[in-house]
């Protein structure tokens, strides 16, 4: 299966925000449709298609910025569609998301937030080398992978 990430267009706009989590999976994450505006106000934010075999069936964005001397990464959003979990996609559209984001000159830190109520994503981004270190002003988890030679 061949997965690739592209931009979100005026072509395939439709189709991303129709995508669709299974009903208990949608309290944990905003919509496609909220995501995409977010990204037309902040140009750090990018949105991206996740296609498998040509077929849509995901979305993610991330968000690249500077804080406290240190470049940093946060995964902001990444849903697969209902119809195409347990697939294995959701792995593999992550690594070629992650393979993005450490492409970026002077990266140390990429982040992840997630709710600590939901089953699936500890192992699932702990199996990815997310470490978890503590949760944000929203109760969220907040994950991340180090890079480099900053650990502080």
């Amino acid at each position: 299966m061949e997965i690739q990430l592209r931009a979100v267009t005026y072509d395939n706009f439709d189709a991303v925000v129709e995508l669709q989590l299974l009903k208990h999976q949608e309290d944990y994450l905003a919509s496609n449709c909220y995501s995409i505006a977010q990204s037309k106000f902040d140009p750090d934010y990018q949105p991206r298609a996740i296609y498998a075999d040509q077929e849509l069936v995901g979305f993610l964005m991330y968000h690249t910025f500077d804080c406290d001397v240190r470049h940093q990464t946060g995964i902001h959003r990444f849903m697969i569609d209902q119809r195409h979990q347990g697939k294995g996609i959701g792995r593999c559209a992550m690594e070629s998301v992650l393979a993005e984001i450490k492409s970026a000159a002077q990266l140390q830190r990429i982040t992840i937030c997630y709710h600590p109520d939901n089953p699936l994503a500890k192992p699932f981004y702990a199996s990815l080398g997310f470490i978890e270190v503590g949760i944000d002003e929203e109760g969220e988890m907040i994950a991340e992978i180090r890079i480099g030679q900053d650990h502080d």
